[in-house]
């Protein structure tokens, strides 16, 4: 099983561009050609908020446009960029987006796999919460499972990174705390996927894995200075690829995306290195 985890894409409207200097259609387009491209290609494509900028209908009609030369089923998550409402009219046909009355959170089985994907939003701030309902929600659904092996998906990471205008808006940490204590009962779950800080970023939470998705266009940029500036910069845009093997686990591999020479061989046709 092989799950494609792009984050952050920040679709404006058309003709627009974020900050005035990113085109994120473009990107998001180029990013789409690569998974199409890939061999093997990904069994399903998780995206993990922000999915546009300003959460309006005209904004996801376009992120529409732009995901549907994508050949491999999607599921959409809610970040702090993100209106509910809107997304859930534009995307009608994701019945998924409306299995809770308030949130955008649902379950998913993709073969041996489980997706577990909560909604952290707390509009009109950048940070996130899991409020008590959410939070329930969460144990309930784990509880409910059948132990397979779990991704846990939301938009906020609950840990902090270092990167202090970014830990600013982190899940709360009062709430991270909670989280903690639900998911430390659960050894199923293989990894905590989140977006945000458009950066790769790993770190141990709670008995298991919590990483950050970089962005298929603009990253934050890495600054552990305190009291650092909110910068973005223009590295090489990326995904990731979340690759599970029953009795073996999961392992995640960070994709680059565009053309960056290669591929090249490291031994010539007699098999010796080559000098």
């Amino acid at each position: 099983m092989l799950i494609a985890q792009i984050s952050d894409l920040h679709i404006k409207r058309p003709g627009k561009l974020a900050y005035g200097r990113v085109d994120t259609a473009a990107y998001l387009t180029r990013c789409i050609a690569q998974l199409n491209a890939l061999d093997p290609r990904p069994d399903a494509v998780l995206i993990t908020g922000d999915l546009v900028d300003f959460g309006d209908a005209e904004e996801y009609a376009y992120l529409q446009s732009l995901l549907a030369p994508l050949e491999l089923p999607y599921y959409l998550c809610v970040g702090n960029h993100d209106g509910r409402d809107a997304l859930r009219e534009v995307f009608a046909d994701h019945t998924y987006l409306r299995e809770h009355p308030r949130f955008v959170q649902y379950a998913l089985d993709l073969g041996a796999l489980r997706v577990v994907v909560a909604d952290t939003q707390d509009p009109p701030h950048g940070g996130g919460r899991l409020c008590a309902e959410r939070l329930d929600w969460i144990a309930r659904t784990l509880a409910d499972g059948d132990a397979r092996p779990t991704l846990l998906a939301m938009h906020h990471p609950p840990f902090a990174c270092g990167i202090e205008h970014m830990d600013a808006q982190r899940l709360a940490p009062d709430d991270a705390a909670k989280l903690a204590g639900i998911v430390v009962k659960h050894p199923e779950i293989e990894r905590v996927l989140c977006g945000h800080v458009h950066r790769a970023i790993q770190t141990r939470f709670a008995g298991t894995i919590a990483s950050v998705c970089p962005a298929p266009a603009h990253q934050v940029a890495l600054d552990l200075r305190a009291n650092g500036p909110s910068r973005f910069v223009m590295e090489p845009p990326a995904f990731l690829l979340h690759r599970h093997v029953e009795g073996e686990g999961v392992v995640t591999h960070t994709a680059y995306i565009g053309d960056h020479g290669g591929t090249y061989p490291f031994y010539d046709d007699d098999h010796a290195l080559i000098d």
